[in-house]
């Protein structure tokens, strides 16, 4: 069932969930930037499309500690440096990014399990938040992501000057229940879910008129050599600045370095983000296996748009956040790939 309450109650609602656990919630920090942050009181949650990172900093942060090592003569101690201990919700989360923790949980999840990302997956509750006005660089219906009923352990809707929320799995129905509602003046009816099915239209009809809303991926599974030795790379690649932006904003990328750094008290390991569009990403000491910028530009692609589909039953690693296309200084992104492709099959 869906819970209606008065969006002038959307500050006690978040202060309740932060009384019983950590609560992230997206927040401004200027006219077009937002980012997550822990809540406290007098933080106003963030109504924009998309915070500049996408919330898979969560289980997969920018810079992760993994393990410290002291040397004793002869002697290593190694200490785990998780501290993954306690349970957080994450608030507010757009539907493409909760479908993004399906792409990296069918990395990090799979065996070898990460236990750094599982560990940190676990302990959290995911609360999504339906969009209200898609932008024009979304596209994210091209993957059968609905902008307007996002996935989650439980999702919200804001319209009517209303909040909606309803439970999804067992952990987000523990949430709900778990919060006194009725003191916010609560309600659970028929109204409530008319009321959310028109705003579900209503968002449809926008996506209607959207540049990219007959954008749709082609199936490549089959002509996997055909398309790698495609000359659409050349062209494409030509253009490409290969700066790494997009690979940093992108909710799905999984690109990771490891390094070791001598802290003068021991060894210090740390893993941090990577990006296959750079020179010396998997440098071996034979050198680089991709030594030019279009075997680069076409690893990323190609991972994203066929490898990938190929070992994860037709799932594109792609979410059709727009992040890319809005970060990209010279507009090359996916989109554009997309459609090279198309015209190429």
């Amino acid at each position: 069932m869906i819970t209606r309450i008065s969006s002038e109650k959307l500050p006690e609602l978040l202060q309740q969930i932060s009384e019983q656990e950590k609560l992230y919630i997206p927040v401004d920090k200027s006219d077009k930037l937002s980012v997550y942050e822990e809540y406290a009181p007098g933080k106003v949650m963030s109504l924009k499309l998309n915070t500049l990172r996408s919330a898979k900093d969560f289980f997969f942060p920018q810079v992760q500690p993994m393990a410290k090592f002291r040397m004793e003569g002869k002697k290593i101690e190694v200490m785990d440096q998780r501290t993954e201990t306690e349970d957080y919700c994450i608030f507010g989360v757009r539907a493409c990014d909760v479908r993004s923790f399906d792409v990296l949980d069918r990395v990090f999840l799979a065996d070898p399990v990460d236990t750094y990302y599982e560990d940190r997956r676990k302990h959290a509750t995911v609360v999504s938040f339906a969009c209200s006005e898609p932008s024009e660089t979304c596209f994210c219906h091209s993957f059968g992501i609905d902008a307007a009923k996002p996935d989650g352990d439980a999702r919200m809707w804001i319209a009517n000057g209303n909040v909606y929320l309803e439970g999804i799995t067992e952990k987000g129905e523990k949430l709900l229940q778990s919060l006194d509602l009725a003191a916010l003046g609560a309600a659970a009816d028929d109204a409530a879910v008319q009321e959310v099915e028109a705003e579900q239209q209503r968002v449809h009809e926008i996506q209607k008129r959207m540049p990219l809303y007959s954008l749709k991926p082609t199936d490549n599974r089959d002509k996997e050599l055909e398309i790698f030795n495609a000359p659409i790379w050349k062209e494409l690649s030509d253009k490409c600045l290969g700066c790494g932006s997009c690979t940093f904003v992108c909710p799905t990328c999984q690109c990771f370095d490891i390094e070791d750094f001598d802290s003068g008290h021991g060894v210090e390991r740390y893993r941090c983000w990577d990006s296959c569009m750079y020179k010396d990403f998997t440098m071996m000491a034979a050198g680089t296996p991709r030594k030019t910028q279009l075997e680069r530009f076409r690893q990323r692609f190609m991972h994203k748009l066929v490898y990938y589909p190929i070992r994860n039953d037709g799932i594109y690693s792609c979410v059709g956040c727009g992040r890319c296309l809005r970060r990209c200084p010279i507009h090359m992104n996916i989109v554009k790939v997309m459609k090279a492709m198309e015209e190429d099959a």
